[in-house]
């Protein structure tokens, strides 16, 4: 007896150790045997959204980010110039790569939803990496983010932007990102996201779920078209009581151009998304493609090593 308990020990410690093995393989795919995709993405976003693609360790990224007005409608056409008299959102950052694997920023952003002035934290990790063999298939990440706005209370304590303390102020933003690249051109991306806001206005949704799927087609060796679009899960009873209050939500959409030039990674977009925070954008988004509500912005990333050797080969 005691040698079949012996035995069964012996194999589950043998069980154990090469599930460890090759979880370990698995988290860390990166060796001569199974060569790891490069670059499923020029950059850490796509259009609205994050790629898997990471910052290297010690790279800062410099970003800016800009939405203009629409392009027509109402409110755009030739008296705004197309839009471009009107600002809807700016974004300045830093974000720095702690590992290969690990990054944060930070940024400041105008807002465009309801509550302006916002300053944002983030941190992603990336879990694994697509290798060419196929042995991990996809790359996987996870995103964190939480953003708090800067302006002052509004009055009125029925208001979205009335802030009782310092936490009505705060927004969260959780979410996976999965992504595959299909031979040297072609590229997708599943994001599943979670969206908790504080402060709401009344029949809002405090929680929200969205689901995001975006991608990469490869022109040249530096030009690719990219595209992404989310759905919120937006209650239907909420869907109805805003729109009898004039009020229509419409699910974000984005393409664009994506143009990497060396340190430099350029996006020309056009989206109907005002915002440019996650935590607005999703739940947020009330202008419409097929109304002409639909503006153009741009991306600028330009990242430096501050140790170490750069390497742009793509």
């Amino acid at each position: 007896m005691k040698i079949i308990a012996f035995l069964m020990l012996c194999t589950g410690i043998s069980i154990y150790a090469q599930a460890q093995q090759d979880l370990s393989q698995l988290f860390d795919s990166t060796g001569p045997a199974h060569p790891k995709v490069l670059y499923t993405y020029k950059g850490t976003r796509i259009i609205m959204g994050h790629s898997t693609d990471m910052l290297r360790k010690h790279e800062l990224d410099v970003r800016v980010d800009h939405r203009f007005g629409d392009l027509g409608g109402e409110f755009g056409g030739a008296k705004t110039f197309y839009g471009i008299d009107n600002s809807t959102d700016i974004r300045i950052g830093l974000e720095y790569g702690i590992t290969d694997r690990l990054m944060a920023g930070i940024g400041r952003s105008k807002g465009s939803g309801v509550q302006h002035q916002l300053l944002d934290l983030l941190v992603k990790y990336r879990l694994v990496e697509q290798t060419q063999d196929n042995y991990v298939p996809v790359s996987v990440a996870v995103l964190g983010t939480a953003v708090m706005s800067m302006m002052s209370s509004e009055e009125d304590p029925h208001h979205a932007a009335w802030f009782g303390d310092a936490s009505d102020r705060l927004s969260y933003v959780a979410q996976g990102i999965v992504s595959r690249k299909f031979g040297d051109r072609l590229a997708f991306s599943l994001s599943p996201t979670y969206v908790h806001r504080n402060r709401v206005g009344y029949m809002d949704m405090n929680n929200m779920f969205a689901l995001g799927v975006g991608g990469r087609l490869k022109l040249s060796k530096r030009i690719g078209i990219v595209a992404e679009y989310f759905y919120p899960f937006r209650s239907q009873a909420s869907r109805d009581y805003y729109k009898a209050q004039g009020i229509t939500f419409y699910n974000p959409l984005g393409v664009g151009l994506e143009i990497e030039t060396g340190g430099h990674v350029f996006h020309l977009n056009f989206t109907n998304s005002s915002a440019i925070q996650e935590s607005q954008f999703l739940p947020e988004t009330t202008t419409s493609w097929l109304q002409g509500q639909f503006r153009w912005g741009f991306n600028i990333s330009r990242r430096f090593t501050l140790f170490g050797k750069k390497d742009w080969k793509k």
